[in-house]
């Protein structure tokens, strides 16, 4: 069931760029485009313009996140996926590509290169304990690679 709608303002800064919206009714995220081209080849990172700027509200987050199809062709992804965008962040959303595959990959203008998804933030407190509480399985400090 989905939620309540969340009014997140949105100032486009390259007016030839089409508005960003949902691609399908019920879709988690939009997608951010090139406002520029770029060349990526294989190994190599770089930053990447989107012509948008948003106001995440207080209590939320963006999240910055690869798309799957671009992942699947062409090794290219998010390089610090997810990047954080914080509610008090104004600037222009640059998301940061990185070629993991074998072929220089080119991005064109207007290309969809990433996702944008809001989410509600928790009030989390940390506070500091001499002792954890136990986890609810036996995990415990057991790190990398301790599942299996």
């Amino acid at each position: 069931m989905p939620g309540e709608p969340l009014d997140v303002p949105l100032k486009r800064l390259d007016p030839d760029l089409p508005p960003l919206t949902h691609t399908r009714p019920g879709d988690a995220a939009v997608d951010l485009p090139a406002a520029s081209p770029a060349t990526l080849p294989p190994g190599q990172r770089v930053l990447v313009p989107t012509g948008f700027a948003v106001a995440i509200p207080s209590g939320h987050c963006g999240l910055v996140l690869p798309r799957s199809g671009l992942a699947l062709k062409f090794g290219l992804t998010v390089l610090n996926a997810p990047g954080l965008v914080d509610p008090g962040y104004r600037g222009e959303l640059k998301v940061i590509l990185v070629n993991h595959g074998q072929e220089t990959v080119h991005i064109e203008r207007g290309q969809r290169i990433a996702q944008l998804l809001i989410v509600a933030l928790p009030v989390a407190t940390l506070t500091e304990q001499a002792q954890l509480p136990p986890g609810p399985d036996d995990r415990g400090a057991q790190g990398f690679g301790s599942s299996g």
